[in-house]
């Protein structure tokens, strides 16, 4: 692998004004690093990318690359661009295991993490990195929260999530309340209570998005979020179809398979796949069967009822009277997006949210309570890892800033 990294890297053409940064959400210094690499400083070049961004290991596997980095390359104009999804994910994980320091110097003020999935691992790092006396909340047994039980494991690897657990948190002295939900016995108010002086919500979106249609309560029907929560838990049967053709639905077909499926059908409303290329490239490849211009209408024990969707001139579509098809299957996973669980609005007074149950911010994430910052899909709604990252690293010097501005 490294001699393919350097063949990668030594095609970079280095540019005045690098479109790969621009291109980037969190402008990674690409030119840079990669010129560090090359010059023999692969620490620095390590210590770069982390310092820019926490998660740097998990977006050189998991980031849009065709569409961020790889896609503005100038390379890639009129040939192939340069692969630093390659060589990021080399100078990251081959640096990361030199990461050995420990806390910082505490500055005397709590914060607590709501949440521990990419916005809340990477505002966690941060205030860590300022002293700050850090407690991450989290709902589930382990850290990482879409990142562990939303992307599978070929994607994604846990022991990267493991990892950056010891590397990031337990060695900077972040504490980790796993199976804690907040809104529940533990509520904002407790937490202020304790001296807690800033709480940031980073709970993400769990609650699966659904179809309305009869029939959607029925055993053989399943969400795809929860799906990919734990795979091994579900019996599917050989012939299964998946709704939706987002990039959760190609996670959610290409595990089916991997699992004992034996065929599988990803059916779209419309006449293309909202997935990235790459993903949709892989999902044919390993054997997934693509069905355009369908509308679910009925979920029945054979199967799915389908009617064809019509494309309008405004762009949406429509269903066609009279074109209704029943398509056999075992199993039925609905895969199309998710919105947030609002226990922590409901039992937290004056935390406003739209009627999506996405909470109200700011840019700098600033919610209705001077106290309270979110940031991530519990307020975007679902976005990718790296515009996560991004965002988090603005509101983490909001944060910074308001609590600074209590101890005047």
């Amino acid at each position: 692998m490294a001699i393919h990294v350097l063949d990668e890297a030594k095609r970079c053409l280095n540019c005045k004004v690098p479109q790969c940064q621009k291109g980037c959400p969190i402008h990674t210094p690409i030119p840079k690093v990669i010129r560090m690499m090359l010059d023999g400083k692969l620490d620095e070049a390590g210590w770069t990318l982390f310092e820019n961004n926490p998660l740097t290991t998990v977006c050189s596997l998991i980031c849009n690359h065709e569409k961020q980095c790889e896609g503005h390359c100038v390379l890639g104009k009129k040939g192939a661009p340069v692969h630093f999804s390659t060589i990021e994910n080399y100078i990251s994980s081959t640096y990361s295991s030199k990461m050995v320091k420990g806390p910082a110097p505490s500055n005397g003020m709590r914060v607590a993490i709501i949440g521990s999935g990419p916005a809340g691992l990477t505002i966690a790092v941060l205030l860590a990195r300022k002293g700050y006396q850090v407690t991450i909340f989290e709902g589930k047994d382990k850290i990482g929260g879409v990142l562990r039980y939303g992307i599978p494991e070929f994607r994604l690897p846990k022991s990267i999530l493991d990892d950056f657990e010891y590397r990031h948190l337990i060695l900077k002295d972040i504490k980790i309340r796993p199976n804690t939900t907040v809104g529940g016995a533990i509520t904002i108010e407790d937490l202020l209570r304790d001296g807690y002086k800033a709480i940031f919500v980073g709970t993400g979106v769990w609650r699966p998005n659904t179809l309305g249609i009869k029939g959607e309560t029925l055993g053989h029907v399943h969400f795809g979020i929860n799906y990919l929560n734990n795979p091994d838990s579900f019996h599917l049967g050989e012939r299964v179809i998946v709704i939706g053709a987002g990039n959760a639905a190609m996670d959610v077909a290409r595990t089916a398979l991997r699992k004992g499926v034996r065929y599988l059908q990803c059916f779209s409303r419309e006449d293309t796949v909202a997935a990235s290329k790459h993903e949709f490239d892989y999902a044919v490849l390993e054997g997934v069967e693509f069905v355009y211009c369908k509308i679910p209408v009925e979920i029945t024990d054979e199967g799915v009822i389908f009617a064809d969707a019509q494309k309008k001139e405004d762009g949406s579509y429509e269903q066609l009277p009279g074109t209704e098809k029943l398509y056999p299957a075992d199993s039925i996973i609905i895969s199309i997006s998710q919105g947030p669980l609002n226990r922590l609005v409901t039992t937290t007074k004056g935390l406003d949210a739209n009627d999506r149950g996405l909470l109200n911010t700011d840019e700098e994430g600033h919610t209705s309570r001077p106290e309270v910052f979110a940031s991530g899909d519990v307020v975007q709604g679902a976005r990718t890892v790296v515009e996560a990252v991004a965002h988090s690293k603005v509101v983490a010097e909001a944060m910074d800033r308001y609590m600074q501005s209590l101890q005047k």
